[in-house]
């Protein structure tokens, strides 16, 4: 299996290697939909997917762009945004600009109504922001910022494009995770715009908001209630202890702050820890505390989505990554539960243990527990007081099982962006993860449960999107169109979910892949559908047996051509195999006089087969290359060793030399195909070998051999090869 977390034993062996991995030149070759925007210029962020308009809004250094969700390179329409001449001139004046800071960064796009967005940008340091004109319809190809609005961009998007913001806009009110000074040493959860007072975090107060990188923000609600509405907002941290830095922090949306103490302060902010960690067969726990990105993957019950969130760890000496879960409902029995209180000669976390004033800190003004209470400002002293000192929950949020779903130890690569995707297959239904990272890839992997303490991984295929390798910055998915699209400094990709084509051609190929999206339908790996009615639909997600669900089909599979190799005694060689799928185990049998034996001899395994050393006599004969995955075996490759005289080779060799400038203006065998080129010495051998060979067969037997090789594929090669 491709990876397993064991949950019992409490190991991790993260052996998560992609059934396909794909380089960028190959991503767009096939069936699959791949197209790669990009243009002068940087950062490109994707900040909004419209699925009814079919169009992707990007954010970019000094631009604007508007793509089509179908197709990114059609006909995209762009708006250069850059700061004034003036504001840069200012900005550089402070010292800024020495990396390009002093430019206008766009970082927030947000639907105002049906014809226009809502844009801000960093403004060389002056954060400003406009709304743009994109008309009713995607047909109108209408795309341009509204002349002569500028609003100011203080607490909606950051000065610096190096800090992080989040915001969404939601019934006129901007909601952002923001840093609103010069310096970036006040970030704040801000409230702005529509018709309420501006309202924000306790400035300065580490307890509330301590160095914060912004993640994501997301409306969730919590009652059929409309005032109980909540913002739940995810970032990390610096700890105030050695306790993990991830946090999510809620409030309420109807929060209008205090009276007297907390005034335009939010009086409802409540946050908690994230953990994400695992303990390893020497019984030491990794913690995984950086958040890098999170997923809300909606349900039926929009009360109660999951939360996929995406760990690093941290410092740069020691590499790793994991994906936990968590359900909405033990988010809200945390933020429900005791808060932290710092107590003792030592100071240190503890449950607080004394009265909780009413209402209970967090609840949302009008709610279902506080229907008498029509705003926050009716809130009592008490109440605003206490929250003002507790903001923080004592128990953390554990992740679904207490463990992660994903976990990459031991790797060159750390994951930067995540999406997940629901696809039903014939079995069930499977929740698939895309996960973007520091090299510019896409892994795509599927999670599935093999008893009540583990879970194995598989990870289905590796995508290079980016040629240059740029880290994965942002990340959208469309199940709609089936389409994922991914951005970096670079530019921007789109891939399609499903590219079974790349898994082989076989039914027992297409089986072993475990694609939810694909299965065998007779003649090809092809994309399933779950309505699709043909019986000969071949799909087996949760054990990947293609003995059970590939009869009949197996059997049709082109016969495996065998090829010829030639060693020279005294030598060594290498015998080529590399199976489709790297989860397969690999075994190689040697053939001689109708007899088949393992190799034993001494050789070096790799991951493209074996190199014999010093040949001898004994090893000519017919080598197979035998792979087995979920005990379905199959020969991969068949080699038949030849093995050549070494005083031959060196008589031969040390007679070409000397008529070396003979043959070269002698020139080719008229009829001959291998041509007279100098090659090393045991190429030249061969070649003359199976030159002496064609001289030997007759007219009509050439013309058959010649037909044989024109019709075979070969892969390019300045090697001869005799056949």
């Amino acid at each position: 299996t491709p990876a397993v977390v064991r949950a019992s034993s409490g190991s991790v062996r993260p052996s998560a290697r992609p059934s396909v991995s794909r380089p960028a030149s190959e991503c767009c070759q096939g069936r699959s939909v791949c197209w790669i925007f990009s243009f002068n210029t940087s950062d490109y962020r994707i900040l909004l997917m419209d699925q009814d308009q079919g169009r992707l809004y990007l954010g970019s250094r000094e631009y604007l762009v508007a793509l089509d969700m179908h197709n990114v390179n059609k006909e995209p329409l762009i708006i250069h945004w850059p700061a004034s001449a003036k504001r840069k001139g200012e900005c550089q004046m402070t010292g800024k600009g020495r990396q390009g800071e002093c430019a206008n960064f766009v970082r927030l796009i947000e639907p105002w109504n049906r014809t226009h967005l809502y844009t801000c940008g960093t403004g060389a340091y002056q954060p400003i922001c406009t709304f743009i004109n994109r008309g009713w319809r995607a047909e109108d190809y209408l795309f341009r910022l509204v002349p002569g609005y500028v609003d100011s961009g203080k607490g909606k998007c950051s000065y610096d494009p190096t800090q992080e913001n989040i915001a969404v806009l939601i019934n006129g009110n901007l909601y952002a995770g923001v840093h609103i000074d010069f310096m970036s040493t006040d970030a704040a959860l801000f409230r702005t715009m529509g018709g309420r007072t501006a309202i924000r975090t306790e400035q300065y107060d580490s307890r509330w908001l301590n160095e914060p990188v912004f993640v994501q923000i997301q409306q969730i609600p919590d009652s059929a209630e409309k005032n109980d509405d909540k913002l739940y907002f995810f970032f990390r941290e610096k700890s105030l202890d050695s306790s993990g830095g991830a946090s999510p922090s809620v409030l309420a949306r109807n929060d209008e702050g205090g009276q007297k103490s907390l005034l335009n302060r939010w009086t409802t902010f409540l946050k908690a820890r994230l953990v994400c960690s695992v303990i390893g067969d020497d019984g030491v726990e990794t913690r995984f505390d950086e958040l890098r990105d999170v997923f809300i993957q909606r349900t039926q019950d929009e009360r109660s989505p999951m939360v996929y969130a995406l760990f690093t760890t941290a410092g740069s000496v020691f590499k790793g990554s994991a994906v936990c879960v968590y359900s909405m409902a033990d988010i809200r029995n945390v933020f429900n539960g005791p808060f932290a209180h710092k107590h003792g000669h030592n100071y240190q976390w503890t449950e607080y243990t004394g009265k909780i004033p009413y209402p209970r800190p967090g609840t949302c003004p009008g709610g279902t527990f506080t229907p008498g209470i029509r705003s926050s400002k009716n809130f009592s002293d008490e109440a605003v007081d206490f929250i003002r000192a507790h903001p923080l929950m004592f128990h953390p949020v554990y992740p679904i099982h207490r463990r992660p779903l994903v976990v990459r130890t031991g790797v060159d690569y750390r994951f930067t962006a995540l999406v997940v995707d629901q696809v039903d297959a014939v079995d069930a239904r499977y929740e698939v993860l895309f996960l973007g990272t520091d090299r510019g890839t896409v892994q795509k992997v599927i999670v599935l449960p093999k008893d009540p303490f583990s879970m194995e991984e598989l990870t289905l295929e590796e995508v290079e999107v980016f040629r240059s390798r740029a880290p994965v910055k942002t990340m959208k998915i469309s199940s709609k169109r089936q389409q994922l699209y991914v951005s970096s400094d670079a530019g921007l990709t789109q891939v399609s979910l499903h590219r079974c084509g790349v898994y082989g051609r076989a039914c027992s190929d297409c089986c072993l892949a475990r694609d939810p999206y694909c299965a065998w339908d007779g003649e090809s790996c092809s994309a399933f559908t779950p309505s699709t009615k043909r019986r000969s639909r071949r799909q087996d997600v949760k054990h990947g047996d293609p003995l059970r669900q590939c009869r009949g089909f197996n059997a049709k599979g082109k016969r495996l051509r065998e090829t010829v190799q030639f060693g020279v005694e005294g030598s060594s060689t290498f015998l080529e195999c590399q199976p489709r799928s790297p989860q397969a185990s690999v075994k190689w049998l040697f053939q001689r006089e109708g007899k088949r034996k393992v190799v034993r001899k001494s050789i070096l395994k790799t991951n493209h087969g074996i190199l014999l050393k010093s040949l001898n006599q004994s090893d000519a004969g017919l080598y197979h290359c035998l792979a087995t995955e979920n005990n379905f075996k199959h020969t991969v490759a068949r080699v038949a060793l030849r093995i050549l005289d070494r005083d031959i080779v060196l008589a031969l060799t040390a007679r070409d030399e000397d008529e070396e400038p003979n043959l070269r203006q002698a020139g080719p065998h008229p009829q001959s195909p291998f041509v007279s080129t100098p090659f090393p010495p045991e190429i030249r051998l061969i070649n003359q070998y199976c030159q002496s060979y064609w001289d030997q067969l007759s007219p009509k037997q050439q013309q058959q051999q010649q037909r044989k090789r024109t019709s075979r594929r070969h892969t390019e090669s300045q090697d001869p090869v005799c056949e």
